[in-house]
């Protein structure tokens, strides 16, 4: 994949600016820089967007983490600095298996009383990645923007169990809905994943994605589905922002093309699990951080051998 040079649409990002201190059967760190925000942003900058942070932390966040940002062209007119504030702080340890963890440690500081500010000039952003935050805020965000043509949401059970009513509201205004299987079965009340996508369907979005993690990810629009498979990695380090940065992959990439059809949303899909499966090979954002472009291209061509064959259909 090559690093354009022009800027394309208009990215506004969503999403925790944050630390985390993490815990695996790998090892275990002090804290680093973490948020769902990151995460999407250091994918989505590789498709050379123009995107933008709205987000807050407090003022023990470190210059160094902001010059990361900086440094890899995120906007950063959005992002609120609180002066007597702490940033937002989350502490968890996975099991052997890497698919469940408990949280040890949740601390919201800042984000407790975050009111979202659009920058001026990108209120006019053709897409809008609502990341993981209280329903409320998203909406707020959306209420800022002018008139962009895809608003992707991204969720969790805690919200449907804590805020779902403002969550439908947020549903109901946004095109693309991404959340894990689990969260799909909750939202929807159905047990089959095609029935729940219907369900979300109905609420609002024309698109579904289902995050299957290890087992990778569906992608329903009215009739259509689309499957793409994780790639099979030989370890998996740290998990923590793997569904963030797949979000930024997807939202990277149709914000570069600006083709937001079904056919274009499928590559999307292979984009996001193609940089999801770096985030997760170490810990935090480090992988993100080193990640080459000729590497990204690399393993798009196992994705595409992966995936790709002919059917005798005589």
């Amino acid at each position: 994949m090559q690093q354009i040079s022009e800027y394309m649409s208009k990215l506004v990002i969503v999403g925790t600016v944050a630390f985390d201190a993490i815990e695996t059967p790998f090892g275990k760190t002090d804290k680093i820089l973490g948020g769902a925000g990151t995460y999407i942003a250091l994918a989505a900058e590789k498709f050379g967007v123009d995107n933008a942070i709205v987000s807050v932390v407090g003022n023990d966040f470190p210059e160094e983490y902001t010059n990361i940002l900086k440094d890899r062209n995120v906007n950063l007119e959005g992002l609120e600095v609180v002066q007597d504030g702490k940033t937002f702080f989350w502490s968890g340890r996975y099991h052997n298996d890497m698919n469940t963890r408990d949280t040890l440690d949740t601390q919201l500081n800042v984000l407790a009383d975050f009111q979202p500010k659009v920058p001026a000039n990108y209120q006019d952003a053709e897409i809008v990645m609502l990341g993981n935050l209280h329903p409320l805020v998203q909406l707020e965000v959306i209420n800022q923007m002018k008139s962009p043509k895809l608003i992707v949401l991204d969720t969790m059970n805690f919200w449907m169990d804590n805020a779902l009513e403002e969550l439908k509201q947020v549903i109901a205004k946004v095109d693309v809905v991404t959340i894990n299987d689990e969260e799909a079965r909750q939202l929807s009340g159905e047990y089959s994943l095609v029935k729940a996508a219907r369900k979300i369907q109905e609420m609002g979005p024309s698109y579904v994605v289902i995050k299957k993690g290890e087992h990778g990810a569906l992608l329903f629009h009215k009739d259509e589905m689309f499957f793409a498979p994780a790639l099979p990695l030989e370890e998996v380090f740290d998990p923590t922002g793997a569904g963030d940065t797949f979000a930024g992959g997807f939202s990277g990439y149709l914000a570069k093309t600006e083709d937001y059809s079904f056919k274009n949303m499928k590559n999307a899909i292979i984009y996001g699990s193609n940089l999801a499966s770096f985030c997760v090979e170490k810990f935090g954002t480090e992988r993100m951080l080193s990640l080459t472009d000729e590497e990204i291209e690399k393993r798009l061509n196992v994705f595409k051998s992966l995936t790709q064959f002919k059917i005798d259909l005589n």
